[in-house]
């Protein structure tokens, strides 16, 4: 059995439902310390995190990614028991095996075989792990940010292990991710008998010009690597449960998915306006942002990895910016160069979630070959 299934395997027999790490960063720990790492364990609330670090001179080439898996679903619909790992007609079979077990356990593999044949590379090699990702991804990579950010410690290159690919492995990868803005607003009326409508003010017919005008917005056009930010409404809550009653409020929960061609600031600008000229009595509460969107150009991280891809699988890698949030939001505060790069995602999330054995190995040797092009002197 290889260095990388035999480590997956370990890691999938854990139970680490979100935000539950179950002894996964431990597991990992054992494999890092032997090589000299330092490991810094940052737990908060119930969420477990590692900063392991190899080396204190620059450039730091992290590899980050989340031991927390989501549930499984009915279990009895599994054809092997999800945290039972299963090899079957080359795929092992698990819940985390695609999302993201087998890229950390690829991560650990390229770089034992790295520091191997490099034991004094240049640079450092940082891995940054969280159990907090699949949930609300409060105490999580965000918390360790803030602890590295505030002792000045960037890093200058960072590969997240997110599942990438499309259709094999290499095929895709993540060079940045939209933003996640969400709001509920609650517009106010009148409530009364809807057989007196000169008693009573509709909150919900007050708010429909100003939602179809809001449907139809262009924000903007997005750019060479963003589509134009999209608003879309998510859920609208009115009424009283009876039919002969006008609602007091309607309550509606929006949210935007939005490229770097728009800040937080500005959608939150026009919003208000459209609001304001329609003459709605409302309030607003904007949510956190659960995602600035983050970019990252053609640069020497791009140019390593693709480069290891087209080495490994002869595929000329595309870039994407794709899908929904990662912990790459976070991480691209400290590190101007952040990419995600992993194995296909068709089944994440799903019952039976599988990886294939051979990109296991695949996914090693572009984390390994990376580390050369990158830190090898």
């Amino acid at each position: 059995m290889s260095a990388t299934l035999e480590l997956t395997k370990q890691l999938i027999s854990r139970k680490s439902l979100t935000p539950l790490d179950e002894g996964c960063i431990d597991i990992i720990g054992t494999r890092l310390a032997p090589m000299d790492f330092n490991l810094e364990k940052m737990r908060h609330g119930e969420v477990d995190n590692l900063y392991a670090r190899r080396g204190d001179a620059s450039p730091i080439v992290c590899f980050a990614g989340h031991t927390d898996v989501v549930p499984t679903g009915p279990v009895a619909k599994w054809d092997s028991d999800p945290f039972t790992p299963t090899v079957r007609d080359g795929m092992l079979y698990g819940r985390g095996t695609a999302d993201m077990k087998g890229s950390i356990a690829a991560f650990v593999s390229a770089t034992e075989r790295f520091v191997a044949a490099h034991p004094k590379h240049k640079g450092s090699i940082a891995l940054l792990l969280t159990s907090d990702e699949e949930g609300i991804a409060v105490d999580g990579t965000v918390r360790v940010v803030e602890a590295l950010k505030e002792r000045k410690e960037f890093l200058d290159y960072c590969i997240v292990g997110e599942p990438t690919a499309v259709a094999k492995i290499g095929d895709t990868i993540k060079n940045g991710r939209r933003g996640s803005l969400s709001a509920t607003l609650i517009v106010k009326g009148v409530q009364g008998h809807i057989a007196y409508p000169h008693l009573v003010k509709n909150p919900i017919h007050k708010a429909a010009p100003a939602i179809a005008e809001l449907a139809a917005t262009e924000w903007d056009k997005g750019n060479e690597y963003f589509p134009p930010t999209s608003w879309q409404i998510s859920n609208i809550h009115g009424g009283t449960g009876a039919t002969n009653v006008v609602p007091g409020t309607v309550e509606i929960q929006f949210n935007f998915r939005h490229s770097t061609a728009s800040t937080v600031d500005s959608l939150k600008q026009r919003i208000h306006a459209v609001l304001d000229k329609h003459g709605l009595e409302y309030d607003m509460q904007w949510e956190n942002s659960s995602g600035k969107p983050y970019l990252t150009p053609r640069g020497d991280l791009v140019e390593a990895v693709a480069d290891a891809i087209k080495q490994v699988t002869g595929i000329d890698t595309e870039l994407s910016t794709s899908g929904g949030t990662s912990d790459g939001r976070f991480i691209a505060d400290i590190c101007k160069q952040v990419l995600e790069v992993g194995p296909v995602n068709a089944t994440i999330h799903k019952l039976n979630e599988c990886v294939s054995v051979n990109d296991l190995e695949a996914l090693s040797e572009i984390y390994y070959l990376t580390l050369v092009k990158l830190l090898a002197k």
